[in-house]
């Protein structure tokens, strides 16, 4: 029994080593689109911001911007 414990162990651990290659490959990936989009004009650190705000539900994206609208208000800023 230890050694089918052993075995399925070993296929996990491979397992995760494999899907944290492929995560690499795919960050590099990412990282070579914002290259190629600085390349031509655009701001990479204001795309990465759009794809985090994407990300988010519309109440909490909304909710988040009328903060900071506030927060800048409150500092002068806005």
């Amino acid at each position: 029994m230890a050694e089918a414990t052993d075995d399925r162990l070993r296929l996990l651990i491979e397992r995760i080593e494999r899907l944290e290659e492929e995560k690499k490959g795919i960050a590099d990936d990412i990282r070579d689109v914002y290259a190629e989009a600085k390349a031509v004009g655009y701001d990479p650190k204001i795309m990465r911001q759009i794809v985090r705000l994407r990300k988010m539900e519309p109440n909490d994206r909304s909710e988040q911007e009328m903060i900071l609208d506030t927060y800048k208000n409150a500092l002068g800023m806005g």
